[in-house]
């Protein structure tokens, strides 16, 4: 059965013309639509004394786990109403309560606003930090078969000077 909350929920995402699915009464699966991360998927889970917001940011590194979570642990001291942590996988995900007092159309606003920063903002330097090699050999793939660099063009800066160079003499051709 939905809740006077549900309603303020459902509100606050249409107002701001964000996609959800809402499966069950309590549960909400809010699409935010990024830049460098495509798109957040955003749980709204209302619990018995709290909103529960949880949202998937990146698999478990391939690489330099230390430099990963050093990384995650200095940003969550500037984050709003959630924080970074990882499952038991090592997956890395946002995740916030929120008092069900507290849950108003504004603070909806700030806590997917904060999402949507921190999951977007972050992602590239979770890839570069936690995948620099595997985003190397994704290069390498690419332009040995003439596939496109399009999304890889942000990571340029991590490959070897002779990956560099073989983009340049590809560029002057």
């Amino acid at each position: 059965m939905s809740t006077p909350l549900d309603q303020v929920i459902k509100d606050a995402l249409d107002e701001r013309e964000l996609a959800y699915d809402n499966p069950e009464p309590g549960r909400f699966l809010v699409v935010l639509p990024g830049i460098k991360k495509q798109q957040t998927n955003c749980w709204l889970s209302v619990g018995k004394h709290a909103l529960v917001v949880e949202a998937f940011v990146c698999r478990r590194p391939d690489e330099a786990f230390e430099e990963v979570y050093r990384f995650l642990l200095r940003r969550n001291a500037r984050l709003y109403g959630v924080h970074y942590t990882v499952d038991k996988a090592g997956d890395i995900y946002l995740l916030g309560r929120v008092g069900l007092n507290s849950v108003t159309a504004d603070e909806l606003d700030k806590l997917l606003g904060q999402v949507l920063e921190a999951a977007d903002g972050d992602f590239n330097t979770l890839l570069e930090i936690g995948f620099a090699t595997a985003i190397r050999r994704e290069w390498d793939w690419r332009t040995s078969r003439g596939e496109s660099l399009a999304n890889l063009k942000a990571f340029e800066h991590l490959l070897e000077p002779a990956q560099r160079s073989r983009v340049s003499d590809e560029a002057d051709s």
